[in-house]
């Protein structure tokens, strides 16, 4: 169980990884959110500008709130 568990903190911790390291990319945000955009619909995740811009945002406010402690 504990391999398990393991594994699945490996797995969200390299997910939230890539998903800072996309955000912090030198590119535009349009250019970066089209690209979370792909990766996800991928995935069969489909969401439209307005959740996209959402989940953008969550995921910045996260990353600020960890900087913080």
């Amino acid at each position: 169980m504990k391999a398990l568990s393991f594994l699945a903190a490996f797995i969200g911790g390299a997910a939230v990884g890539a998903a800072v390291g996309i955000l912090f990319a030198p590119e535009k945000g349009t250019e970066t959110r089209d690209k979370i955009a792909e990766v996800l619909r991928k995935r069969g995740i489909k969401l439209n500008r307005k959740e996209m811009d959402s989940l953008v945002d969550e995921i910045a406010d996260e990353i600020k709130s960890a900087e913080e402690v």
